[in-house]
């Protein structure tokens, strides 16, 4: 069948919680505690050991498919406008992105500042501390990579949103 990359996430999440729940159960399931004054069939909790683990082994063998098929995408999906994969934007972005901070604290550190030493001046010298890079450039450059971050994005977005893959039933 075919999805969107974002439609295969949507169903590999989904996978994964389902998946969750029937774990859950079974850890809640697996053993119980009855009085001695009990019957014990009447406390024992509705599970049955073989149709769970069936049910387990088929969620996880179509979470690997799905996994498996996003991955193959996202290797080999090209971004529009950019020359990377899918899988190189993934890791781009974030280097962008610790760029893009790095940058905009650099960009607010004032070229020349005075230093007031708890309000008075050590040994009655001034002292003022110089950025040792051009502030104005490292602005412009803050500029670029918000665009370049935003442009890439964007254009990951649209293909995730509109560029089918195909994962086995």
């Amino acid at each position: 069948m075919k999805y969107t990359s974002a439609e295969a996430a949507k169903l590999l999440r989904k996978l994964n919680e389902t998946h969750a729940a029937f774990k859950s159960r079974e850890e809640q399931n697996t053993v119980f505690v009855a009085a001695i004054e009990e019957i014990l069939e009447d406390a024992r909790p509705a599970y049955n050991y073989e149709q769970t683990q069936e049910t387990l082994a088929a969620l996880e063998q179509k979470i690997r498919k799905v996994k498996h098929a996003i991955n193959v995408f996202n290797a080999t999906t090209q971004i529009p406008g950019f020359d990377l994969t899918i899988d190189e934007a993934l890791v781009y972005i974030p280097q962008l992105s610790a760029r893009k901070r790095k940058l905009a604290q650099m960009a607010l550190v004032p070229p020349k500042a005075r230093i007031n030493a708890n309000g008075y001046m050590s040994k009655g010298i001034v002292e003022y501390r110089y950025a040792n890079y051009d502030v104005e450039k490292a602005a412009s450059d803050l500029s670029a990579v918000s665009d370049e971050l935003a442009r890439l994005q964007v254009a990951l977005d649209v293909v995730n949103n509109s560029v089918t893959l195909e994962i086995e039933e």
